[in-house]
């Protein structure tokens, strides 16, 4: 998601506050438009680049989950191949309408005077924004709980059950996405005039949409920092102990690696977003609907945070790519495949041992 790096829609738009047009200074746009130094070239290359990422990564999942027989890792590779097509089909979407934007330059109050395609690309911003932070919070609660109740039953998640879980994560973003539809907030094109996205203006509609997304965002980052600072020490104080110094769990470390890497992709990507939507709707407040239109820093600003989070889909499949134990034997020859967790714990008897090893 993220692309708006375009020339604006046309001026004669500009006011029309109650459709999706109208909510920045289109001459501005213009203006800026012709001192960019981006080009439909550049935003193509960036587009496909983050393309070819996901794909790669996207076969190199399910060519992992064919080998594999762990039910744990079986489940995080399932999230991780949810969070890769979450990313992959965000830009795919996005793209197939801001790129040919970019060679056609059509008109959007002409092309679309009823704001069906603006508000399909601002659905597409949010569905595809909300659903990779989601994603990231849920892997880090069962990587949580299977680290720290790794003999529960209840924490052995088999693949069918991790897929309804992700479609869960993907209804729910839907849900939230359809919201402006459905009468809370709205959609409006953004500057420079290439992109939609909800409106940052004191309504009250606006108003709670951009703090539920908000706040749902920061909740879902937050969420993740305890769940996968909790998981760390866990691991690094078995990874220690003295009756299982010699008995690592790489599986289970190669899953955290690539965990605390998407998290810190997530936090460095989002939070700067996230937070300016918070700071920007709570100081308007007090204007009461009186502003009309948004400030020309704001509208810079924002963009600048949206080509910020496009860089969390183009990231994501890369640290799966370079973080996977066969990438990481080649460059550290030492590390090699030990046991699982059951060799983390003090000796079982005999028959929970039996047990545990069947379930």
């Amino acid at each position: 998601m993220g692309w708006g790096d375009m020339e604006p829609h046309n001026g004669s738009t500009t006011g029309r506050s109650d459709t999706c047009f109208g909510v920045f200074n289109a001459s501005d746009g213009r203006n800026n438009a012709q001192n960019s130094i981006t080009s439909p070239w550049f935003s193509t290359a960036f587009g496909l680049i983050g393309l070819c990422s996901n794909l790669f990564a996207l076969c190199v999942l399910l060519s992992s989950s064919r080998k594999l027989s762990s039910r744990a890792r079986s489940s995080f590779l399932v999230f991780l191949c949810g969070l890769v097509v979450t990313d992959f089909m965000g830009l795919l979407v996005t793209a197939s309408v801001i790129i040919p934007y970019h060679f056609i330059k059509f008109a959007w109050a002409e092309v679309d005077p009823n704001c069906h395609l603006c508000n399909f690309l601002g659905f597409s911003m949010v569905f595809f924004g909300q659903c990779p932070l989601l994603l990231g919070a849920t892997m880090a609660g069962e990587r949580f709980f299977g680290i720290n109740h790794p003999f529960s039953r209840s924490t052995n998640i088999s693949k069918r059950r991790a897929w309804s879980i992700v479609g869960l994560v993907w209804g729910f973003s839907c849900l939230l996405g359809l919201l402006p539809v459905l009468g809370l907030g709205r959609y409006t094109l953004q500057f420079p005039g290439s992109w939609c996205f909800f409106t940052l203006l004191p309504d009250t509609g606006d108003v709670i949409f951009c703090l539920l997304f908000a706040l749902l965002g920061i909740f879902s980052v937050l969420l993740s920092f305890i769940f996968n600072t909790v998981s760390v020490v866990t691991l690094c104080r078995v990874y220690h102990d003295r009756e299982s110094v010699q008995r690592r769990r790489d599986s289970e470390v190669e899953m955290m690696v690539q965990l605390v890497g998407i998290m810190i992709i997530a936090t460095i990507c989002w939070m700067p977003l996230l937070i300016f939507i918070v700071q920007t709707v709570l100081q308007q407040l007090p204007a009461s609907g009186q502003i009309q239109m948004l400030p020309t820093e704001t509208q810079k600003m924002l963009l600048i945070y949206i080509r910020m989070v496009t860089w969390n889909q183009i990231l994501d499949p890369w640290v799966y790519i370079l973080f996977r134990r066969a990438v990481l034997q080649r460059v550290y020859p030492s590390l090699r495949p030990r046991p699982s967790i059951l060799s983390l714990y003090p000796v079982l008897n005999p028959s929970l041992r039996r047990k545990l090893t069947a379930d």
